[in-house]
């Protein structure tokens, strides 16, 4: 009898590109200006990217356009969002009655706290050239900067998986 391993090396493979973005923009105001400049239609997903945390479940928007042509499918996730977490008091005071909500940020990906936004490039080969598409993104107005990024070099890159 034949025994069949399978190494984990051969899932880890990285076949995307990620850009990070800094912008103060909203997302959909994001998205629209990303439409703009580049060959791209990304739209809302009603699928949030759904991260748990200690405190709970954090949900991250997210917007997704698939290029049948290239297949190549593009993805604007929003790194930082709040949950509102319901601190138990076990206090006596004044106020121990009272319902207290605290909001917490948290992130997609915890490495780079002060990237705003990801755009996931998936299914990439020669034929994009990323550093056509970073300064692309540079001409938008609201955004101060944007880099490409190695995933590899990322802890948390199984939050990036949807």
């Amino acid at each position: 009898m034949a025994v069949l391993k399978l190494h984990i090396e051969e899932f880890d493979e990285v076949d995307y590109n990620l850009i990070a973005i800094y912008s103060t923009l909203e997302d959909y105001r994001l998205a629209y200006f990303i439409n703009q400049k580049l060959p791209i239609i990304l739209s809302r997903n009603k699928e949030e990217v759904v991260v748990s945390v200690k405190e709970g479940e954090a949900f991250f928007s997210k917007y997704t356009y698939e290029n049948e042509n290239t297949t190549h499918k593009w993805s604007l996730i929003q790194n930082k969002n709040e949950i509102k977490i319901t601190p138990k008091n076990n206090t006596q005071g004044l106020f121990s009655d009272s319902t207290l909500e605290v909001s917490k940020k948290v992130y997609l990906i915890t490495e780079h706290k002060k990237v705003d936004y990801f755009l996931k490039i998936e299914n990439t080969t020669t034929d994009l050239c990323l550093d056509d598409v970073v300064d692309k993104l540079k001409k938008i107005d609201r955004i101060s900067a944007a880099y490409p990024l190695l995933p590899e070099t990322i802890k948390s890159k199984n939050n990036l998986i949807f």
